[in-house]
Order: C-alpha cells, then sequence, then structure tokens
C-alpha cells in the first residue's frame, strides 16, 4: 500500500486542475498582454481565477496578485512594506515560528537596519494578541503572525491580533501568511482585518509555481519586480496562464466541498493520534487545524523512522519541506521555540492528511509505525 501524508509540503493536483492546465498550454497558450484574440483568451482564465479567489477570501479582484509561490508573496509583503514605510519606522513585529520565507526575509531586513521583533509563542505554538500588543512601538511599521503553523498544526489569533494592532495604530500593516490554512478553514479578509494575506495553490490540489497576495486597497506597498507593468504595476512579468488557470480551479473544488473535507480530515487525524500514542513514549504536540499532525517517537531519530516508513510505502515528513533545504541549527526551531526536550526535537514525524486520504491508510500507518517502533528502538540502543 502506498500513503501519502506529506500534503503540507505539497499536494496532488485534481484531475480537472490538469485538464484546464493542459488546454491553456496546447490550445489557449497566447500572452495576455497581447491585443489579438490569443490574448483575450489567455486574459479571460486570469479574471476568471480572480473571481473566484476574491470570493473566497471575500476581497475585490483588484486585491490579489499573482506570484509564483508563497514565497514570494510573502517577500513581496515584508519587503514590499519595509521599502513603503521606512519614513514611518523601521520596526517589524513577526513570530518567530513564521515559515522560512518570512524568518529569513526578517533576518535580511535586519542587515538592512531594520528592528525585528521575534515573538516567541507558547507551548502550543500559539502566539497570542496580549503579547503582540506588548511589543507595539510608535516606530513599528509591520506585524506578521501565520495563521496556521506548518510543523504544529496550531492556529493563531489573526482576527483579534489584528484588532489589537490597529486599535493601537491604524496605520501599522497585518499580514498573515495562510498558506496552510487556505482550503483548511474559512479565509475572509473582512473577517481576519489584515491588509496583506498570502495563499498558495499547491498545498490546495492546485500546481507549483503559483500563489497570491491579498493586498488591502489602499494599502502602501513597494513592488519587488519590476518591468513591463503587468498586475497593475505591483507585479511585473508575464503571467503564468496555466498557472492561474489552475489556482482558481482547485480553489473552486476545494471551497466547493469545505465542510465536508475538513470533518473528513479530523477524523483521520483523531483517529490516527489516538492509535499512534498507544505506543510507548509515543507524544502528540498537534495544533487544532483539521490537516496537521505533530508526533514525537521517543527513542527514534525522525530520519530513521521517516525512511523506515518510507520502505513500507507511507511518506512523511520530519519538519518543513522549505526548511529541510537551508542549513541550520540541529533539529526543528518550531519545536524548540515551543519548548520541546532535545531528545522530543529529535523524534518528530509531521503527519499531514488531506480529503483524498482514508481510514485503510491511517489504520496501515498506526499498524506499520506498531511494528517499526520496537525494533528501531532496539537497533538505536544497541
Amino acid at each position: 500500500m502506498k500513503v501519502y501524508l506529506d500534503n503540507s509540503a505539497t499536494t496532488k493536483v485534481y484531475p480537472e486542475v490538469a485538464e484546464i492546465m493542459m488546454k491553456v498550454l496546447l490550445e489557449d497558450y497566447g500572452n495576455p498582454s497581447s491585443l489579438h484574440m490569443k490574448g483575450v483568451e489567455a486574459e479571460r482564465y486570469i479574471k476568471n481565477s480572480l473571481r473566484s479567489l476574491s470570493g473566497i477570501l471575500k476581497c475585490r479582484d483588484d486585491e490579489i496578485y499573482f506570484t509564483s509561490c508563497g514565497t514570494e508573496s510573502n517577500n513581496m509583503a515584508i519587503i514590499g512594506t519595509a521599502l513603503a514605510k521606512r519614513r514611518k519606522g523601521k520596526h517589524i513585529i513577526v513570530s518567530s515560528i513564521e515559515h522560512a520565507s518570512i524568518l529569513e526575509t526578517a533576518h535580511f531586513l535586519e542587515k538592512e537596519g531594520y528592528d525585528i521583533t521575534f515573538l516567541v509563542p507558547d507551548d502550543r505554538g500559539i502566539v497570542s494578541p496580549e503579547k503582540v500588543s506588548e511589543a507595539l512601538r510608535e516606530d513599528t511599521i509591520l506585524v506578521s503572525v501565520m495563521m496556521v503553523n506548518n510543523e504544529l498544526g496550531s492556529i493563531n489569533p489573526v482576527k483579534e491580533i489584528a484588532a489589537a494592532v490597529k486599535n493601537y495604530d491604524k496605520d501599522i500593516i497585518v499580514h498573515t501568511d495562510a498558506t496552510q490554512a487556505f482550503g483548511k478553514m474559512e479565509v475572509s479578509v473582512l473577517k481576519l482585518g489584515v491588509d496583506l494575506l498570502t495563499v498558495s495553490a499547491h498545498k490546495i490540489h492546485g500546481p507549483k509555481g503559483i500563489a497570491a497576495l491579498y493586498v488591502k486597497k489602499g494599502t502602501l506597498l513597494r513592488p519587488v519586480i519590476y518591468g513591463g507593468g503587468q498586475q497593475r504595476g505591483m507585479r511585473s512579468g508575464t503571467e503564468n496562464v496555466p498557472g492561474i488557470a489552475g489556482f482558481g480551479m482547485a480553489a473552486d473544488l476545494t471551497y466547493r466541498k469545505l465542510s465536508d473535507n475538513v470533518k473528513k480530515m479530523e477524523a483521520l487525524k483523531g483517529r490516527l493520534i489516538k492509535g499512534l500514542t498507544l505506543n510507548e513514549n509515543v507524544t502528540d504536540n498537534s495544533g487544532d487545524a483539521p490537516h496537521i499532525a505533530s508526533i514525537s517517537f521517543r527513542g527514534v531519530r525522525s530520519e530513521v523512522m521517516l525512511h523506515a516508513l518510507e520502505d513500507r510505502g507511507i511518506y512523511v515528513s520530519s519538519g518543513s519541506a522549505c526548511s529541510t533545504n537551508k542549513p541550520s541549527k540541529k533539529g526543528s526551531k518550531v519545536l524548540r521555540d515551543i519548548g520541546l526536550s532535545e531528545a522530543d526535537i529529535e523524534s518528530t514525524i509531521r503527519f499531514s492528511l488531506s480529503e483524498e486520504n482514508t481510514e485503510e491508510e491511517v489504520d496501515y500507518v498506526i499498524k506499520t509505525v506498531s511494528e517499526l517502533l520496537p525494533m528501531l528502538r532496539h537497533y538505536t540502543r544497541g
């Protein structure tokens, strides 16, 4: 049996997504900036996807900008705000367990003379509005706190954080990386009260290489990519029409059955956690997001467990996919910041579900882990 439980890294595209992308690639392949009918046809796909995303996010079509990935959207949000607001101040607040595309951008800005406050969450991986309020200053220009943590599945109170920031100073920009929330829960910019919000296609059964940044009308943001002035001059470059078409289709399909999908993932997650934690010295670190389970298998290094499971046809992760490409301090920073012991940090596996997973698959994972644990622990002790 093959079981894919690394959906927080990427998801398998819907067949309908592949079909519409193939149609754009082979038939409606015009440049959307061209004035002839091929260009008009290509532009129509962009308009349709903007309509889909704006309907889900509860915003205007012209408040959405397509990018190449969530990393670019986050860079555009953080650097674009820093450049636009630097006369007001150079203080930026981010949580310490953000995705690398936020943290590394913040470190870059530190070197450029900006003052960055990294807020450490509580032991559940949550940043409180009170903690954000305490860090606010007269020279604060931006606050960025992710909706759902990509390793734990902890859900931050973004709505309350945004309200606290705006109550202090309405001109401070609030950004949230909603990459792991989009497609797993309601993501309404109206309800959240944020100025900037990042979403990505390949986490919701869409293609890689396409994402979006919501920019509230009137928000000061400097472009970070210059060229032909596409997307109202905010993000130049020929639009990835096949990717955009696929993104819109994936968003439509995901949100059409959101409630049923969430209920299914929650049930599977609960079944998985219950079954795995019946084993000795196995602990659950998971947050409330329906699709992410963070489990520590004390006495077995995560890489060893990961490859042992792979040998049995089970695909999981030892943390964020992006963080594995960058040399860093041994072990997950996220797990360290919530206070896990080094033994638990070194033995943690992330299981991330999608609507396509089944009870049969979850039971196979539970059975396989229960068989592997005694053997792997014996090997480690030996």
